[in-house]
């Protein structure tokens, strides 16, 4: 075993670089020398072949092994015998769904909360660590059984958080107000709108922002708050400290 230790991505591709290029040394520094081969679980898109295709491309010029649960005749079994686990972006609706009818909710969860194996997640996979899918972007296309995501942190996460932008005329609702919604209703937890280009590192009791853009931290009842690469959130690690009044 050992402490949880997740990498929460905001999005595989920022402008102007390849999949997973503006955060490959926060993963080959997240994984280090021990982890050979990672478990990538594609099931937010459509065309799993070509999405494990495109992984494995990048996970093998980093120096690591990839293997697709979609490839697994038994999904269960690889998640168990994983040494460390990628899920990709997508549709944050399609993946939870999938994840419930292939039974991975309570195997990933094991694997990282009590057998200390690497997690990883950008946007769609990211939504998934958290208490529920609640605060995606995404379109609801699927039907998944519950909006409870893994839990592997007690918050929630927006990931391509997006600022109002003043100079437009789209009167539509901004994602600020969307986050306020949520929060409206009782008991709801914390999110972190984390914009393009930014991460989030958790090991054991600590968690620390990473990447470039910063993030915006929302709390019931509280006015959010501006906060840059380096900030140390490990206070939303705290349940108690997650539900407020």
């Amino acid at each position: 075993g050992g402490p949880r230790r997740l990498l929460l991505i905001s999005n595989s591709t920022l402008h102007g670089g390849g999949y997973l290029g503006h955060c490959q040394q926060h993963i080959q520094s997240f994984l280090g020398q021990k982890v050979k081969r990672v478990l990538f679980i594609p099931y937010a898109l459509h065309d799993r072949d070509a999405y494990a295709r495109m992984a494995r491309e990048k996970f093998e010029s980093l120096g690591y092994g990839l293997d697709s649960i979609h490839e697994s005749c038994d999904p269960v079994e690889a998640v168990r015998k994983s040494e460390a686990i990628f899920i990709g972006g997508g549709n944050t609706f399609r993946l939870l769904k999938a994840l419930y009818d292939n039974s991975l909710i309570d195997e990933i969860r094991k694997r990282v909360l009590e057998d200390g194996i690497p997690y990883m997640g950008s946007s769609a996979g990211t939504n998934v660590a958290t208490v529920s899918i609640s605060t995606t972007n995404d379109m609801p296309i699927v039907y998944p059984p519950s909006l409870k995501a893994l839990g592997l942190v007690p918050f929630n996460i927006n990931p391509h958080y997006l600022d109002p932008d003043i100079k437009r005329t789209h009167m539509g609702e901004t994602r600020e107000e969307r986050i306020r919604q949520y929060h409206e209703e009782p008991n709801t937890p914390p999110v972190l709108g984390l914009r393009e280009g930014t991460m989030l590192l958790v090991e054991g009791d600590k968690a620390t922002l990473q990447g470039v853009t910063g993030a915006r931290l929302f709390l019931r009842g509280k006015k959010p708050t501006e906060h840059e690469p380096g900030t140390d959130f490990s206070f939303l690690l705290n349940d108690s400290n997650s539900l407020n009044p």
